[in-house]
């Protein structure tokens, strides 16, 4: 191991982390001014559903540069917590807008998603306004569909059966 930038490297890392000399090509992610490497496309896209209060200094840094570098990216970044906000806040009232803005930024992903939300906007004010929620069925066949994957050859009906009641059922 080997002393380097204020950390212990091991030596098969040492190499990894020599920063480019060259700028990336044009398209691409910027770099993370921290380590120098280009950030990848599912931080980028974590960074841009994650609310400001909750983003570490680093990441912080990295949406000021991604925001620098791509303007489409703090576009598409103030349109998803525009949508965060109206689903927290049972707002749908200002769906509509939402939907407006999203249809009209040029952003695909966002003209999309948009377009999906108005085929049904009815069932989407509804999930908007209502509070309760399918979640706890969902989670439910998401179990029963585990069992049975982890079962699958090995048992019968009957000890699929037997797992899925709770103990107090047994007795």
């Amino acid at each position: 191991m080997l002393f380097a930038a204020g950390r212990f490297v091991a030596k098969w890392r040492q190499n990894s982390d020599v920063k480019p000399t060259t700028p990336p090509p044009t398209g691409t992610l910027p770099l993370d001014p921290r380590t120098g490497a280009v950030t990848s496309p599912v931080v980028a896209a974590a960074l841009c559903i994650k609310p400001r209060r909750l983003l570490t200094w680093h990441q912080s840094e990295k949406v000021a540069v991604l925001k620098q570098a791509l303007p489409m990216f703090g576009c598409m970044r103030s349109l998803a917590m525009r949508f965060r906000g109206l689903l927290r806040g049972r707002r749908t009232a200002a769906l509509d807008d939402w939907i407006r803005d999203a249809m009209t930024s040029g952003i695909h992903a966002m003209r999309t998603f948009a377009g999906k939300l108005r085929h049904d906007v009815a069932a989407v004010r509804n999930a908007i306004s209502e509070e309760w929620s399918n979640g706890q069925t969902e989670g439910q066949v998401n179990r029963l569909k585990a069992l049975k994957r982890a079962m699958y050859g090995r048992a019968s009906v009957q000890l699929l059966c037997a797992r899925m009641r709770p103990l107090c059922e047994l007795e």
